[in-house]
């Protein structure tokens, strides 16, 4: 029993430096804040709740396959289209949004371009009144101004390749 105890708490993330761990924080902090600012410049509303965990990845983990510029673009892009069609195809319908996020992340699976963060729009989509064009803006704009920030970011040292080289 043991054992399984063991396995479920052990962590599998190596060590990092403070310095770095400070300026991921420091990343999310600046992106999320530029995003905001942004959504109030434009009256657009941009500070949606994936946003979030897209920093944890692009600031926090850009090594990682799920933080790579194709997948945030491509993952949100079929997110958002599968969301949306089922908003406007079922509306109303809490079941579709199940159907919808399961549908997205076939999808993305599919594409080789799963970027987690964005299992969550068809969500947004189904319960909020962002619809249509709205949310494909909102998404668009608020990817571009976080990757933006994320290659400035990675290029201040401590330095961080982003996005991974291809082999």
């Amino acid at each position: 029993m043991r054992r399984h105890i063991r396995t479920l708490t052990a962590r599998h993330e190596p060590k990092g430096q403070m310095l770095s761990h400070v300026k991921s924080g420091s990343g999310a902090i600046v992106g999320l804040a530029a995003v905001g600012g942004l959504a109030s410049v434009t009256g657009l509303p941009m500070l949606i709740a994936p946003l979030g965990a897209t920093a944890v990845l692009l600031f926090g983990q850009p090594a990682s396959p799920l933080a790579q510029p194709i997948n945030i673009f491509a993952g949100y892009f079929i997110a958002t289209l599968v969301g949306v069609a089922a908003a406007m195809a079922f509306p109303g319908l809490w079941e579709v949004s199940a159907v919808a996020v399961g549908v997205s992340i076939a999808l993305m699976l599919m594409f080789r371009v799963t970027h987690p963060p964005a299992g969550a729009i068809p969500l947004v989509a189904t319960a909020t009144p962002y619809q249509g064009s709205t949310l494909f803006i909102v998404v668009l704009l608020s990817c571009i101004s976080l990757l933006v920030l994320a290659l400035v970011h990675h290029w201040i040292p401590p330095r961080a390749q982003y996005p991974r080289r291809v082999d």
